[in-house]
């Protein structure tokens, strides 16, 4: 049986043949830790007495906020910069961009290569074909240290676009269509392969944005192969002999999608979920604050040269605020050559240096309370941009809605803009607080049940990016569930040896390490889920937090009822009506994991 391209580089960097299921070492090619991660990946390291196994693989990128206008950004910059001058690691600083695109466009990594970041989206590296993986901060202090880190291969679907979409769709559209289509967790777990008339049609920035976006559907990766002309642009870049992995004719699929995509017009992702998409013409007209292009998703050249193709002659609306943000410096150069720059300032746009603007904290601001937001970038959840509301939309709609004053398609903009009455700010919702103990974990527990009876509960929700500068995790225990409706006051109500029950794709979106250790600060042993995003997965595995998978688990154990819990067998028995359920066991790798108190214990 053929290979699918997942298996080939896995298996090509794990020295062996290997198939969906399998659970492998596998080297990393380049590994590189964040300005939010940094700073917890070099206490990992130092706590644990590691040293860096390969300082010219090892890089840090500045690129959430690159300046440090936040305080604690700052301080874990420059954690980050003593630790690098210390073990001769590389850094992308405040003026390089966002990491991702830095390792395309640098040529650190080339298709067939493996890459990890403290990044939800280093997933980004399957627009050339190669596997990126998003990871929290002990996977890459792990990788940082010993070069490998392990992985489980995942199942791979095959997805062919075809039709001809309408002159107005963008690869954004496309990609918008594709969440339309899978949902939040349609692709949990999966890599992906796409082809087709429409994916051939794209270059690499347009393949960036297909790629970009696997997280929001809970994919592992969308791998694009790559044509000749990446083959090249990354030859030229990295100065070597590039050649792509292609699937086999014969390799097997856990299934085969297609999506024609004739005709399609610009989509638009209504706030809070970004999975919620819509045709941009059923929500034209809404009056907006702001609007923000840029981010991994759509900061590249083919998204400013779009962008200036609307404001060509134009103006941003009175009272609206557009913040431009190129990924890359070399892309911050190129506009200027191009004389973009020139074009927006004219126009009334406020530009930023490169880096991940809107969708990070603090770079070039974020929206407020009542703000409502056209933005380009890959997630709207609560509170992820801001307080306000964010729609997610291409880089044309998003200026074609600047120039108007409201939602508008690249093709009706008035030829007045609209000026509203601005709506009255919400108030806000004061937090609460509450320390956490320490509990041992035991192969069989017992324990007081609360169910959270919802799916797709992101990182956001369980612990707000506005607190992912705190590194002791006994801090963190009174943030749990702090942005989630209805939840928010669970740091009072919990007891150490508790147990969290909840729906599908628990703890989908970033990559924030504190999602997980926010319960173990306050002594919960166990959280069980019908399934759950896949780096939040590993992050609870890394960090010896019990995590159990088990299928329609909400509908068969209430909130207060006691159960007890096998980790061996998957038996899970409530302790008040005797019923069991059936969920999944830990794997070896799991329990070893588990038993050792953590990834770096052992």
């Amino acid at each position: 049986m053929g290979k699918t391209i997942v298996e080939k580089i896995l298996g090509a960097h794990a020295g062996r043949e290997v198939k969906k299921g399998d659970i492998v070492d596998v080297v990393i090619d380049v590994r590189a830790a964040r300005d939010f991660g940094g700073a917890n990946v070099v206490k990992n390291i130092r706590d644990s007495g590691l040293s860096v196994a390969d300082p010219k693989k090892t890089f840090f990128t500045f690129d959430c906020n690159p300046g440090g206008s936040d305080q604690s950004y700052a301080t874990n910059q420059q954690i980050c910069r003593a630790f690098a001058r210390a073990n001769g690691i590389g850094i992308f600083d405040i003026d390089q961009g966002i990491g991702t695109h830095v390792a395309i466009d640098r040529g650190l990594v080339v298709p067939g290569d493996t890459f990890v970041s403290t990044d939800s989206h280093a997933n980004i590296l399957g627009a050339v074909g190669a596997f990126g993986q998003g990871m929290g901060d002990q996977d890459i202090a792990y990788a940082f240290a010993h070069g490998r880190v392990w992985f489980n291969v995942p199942p791979t679907l095959k997805v062919n676009l075809s039709g001809k979409p309408s002159q107005q769709a963008t690869a954004k559209d496309v990609t918008l269509a594709l969440l339309k289509k899978f949902g939040a967790n349609g692709l949990l777990g999966y890599a992906v392969e796409f082809y087709g008339p429409v994916v051939d049609r794209l270059g690499l920035d347009g393949r960036i944005t297909l790629a970009s976006m696997a997280t929001e559907m809970g994919g592992i990766i969308s791998l694009i192969p790559p044509t000749g002309a990446i083959l090249a642009y990354c030859g030229v870049k990295s100065g070597r002999n590039v050649k792509g992995i292609f699937a086999d004719g014969d390799a097997e699929y856990e299934g085969v999608e297609e999506l024609n995509l004739d005709n399609l017009q610009p989509l638009v992702s209504r706030p809070g979920h970004p999975e919620d998409v819509v045709n941009a013409a059923e929500v034209a007209g809404r009056k907006i604050d702001s609007v923000f292009i840029g981010s991994c998703t759509n900061g590249r050249m083919e998204d400013l040269e779009a962008t200036a193709d609307i404001l060509k002659g134009r103006r941003v609306a009175p009272g609206v605020v557009l913040k431009i943000v190129p990924a890359t410096d070399e892309i911050w150069k190129e506009a200027l050559e191009k004389g973009l720059w020139d074009l927006f300032k004219k126009a009334g746009v406020l530009v930023g240096n490169a880096g991940c603007a809107g969708c990070a904290a603090g770079q070039i601001g974020q929206n407020g309370r009542g703000e409502v937001t056209v933005s380009t970038g890959n997630r709207n959840f609560t509170g992820k941009q801001g307080m306000g509301e964010v729609y997610l939309a291409s880089p044309r709609v998003a200026a074609a809605s600047a120039v108007a004053g409201v939602i508008a398609l690249p093709d009706a903009i008035p030829s007045r803009p609209v000026v509203f009455e601005r709506r009255p700010a919400a108030n806000a919702t004061k937090k609460t607080a509450k320390g956490g103990e320490t509990v041992e974990k035991p192969a069989v527990i017992s324990g007081r049940v609360w169910v959270v009876p919802k799916d797709n509960i992101d990182t956001d929700m369980i612990f707000h990016n506005r607190y992912l500068a705190l590194t002791d995790i006994r801090e963190m225990g009174r943030h749990a569930f702090g942005n989630l409706e209805g939840w928010k006051d669970f740091p009072e109500r919990a007891k150490p040896g508790d147990i969290v029950v909840a729906g599908k794709n628990f703890g989908c979106g970033s990559s924030r390490q504190q999602a997980v250790d926010c319960f173990s600060s306050l002594g919960i042993p166990l959280i069980i889920a019908e399934s759950f995003g896949a780096i939040y997965e590993r992050n609870a595995i890394n960090a010896g937090l019990a995590i159990m998978n088990a299928a329609l688990v909400q509908s068969k154990i209430e909130s207060g009822q006691r159960i007890e819990v096998n980790f061996k067998t998957g038996v899970i028995r409530n302790l008040d009506t005797g019923g069991t359920l059936q969920g999944g066991p830990f794997s070896e790798v799991q329990m070893k994991i588990y038993q050792q108190g953590g990834l770096l214990a052992g």
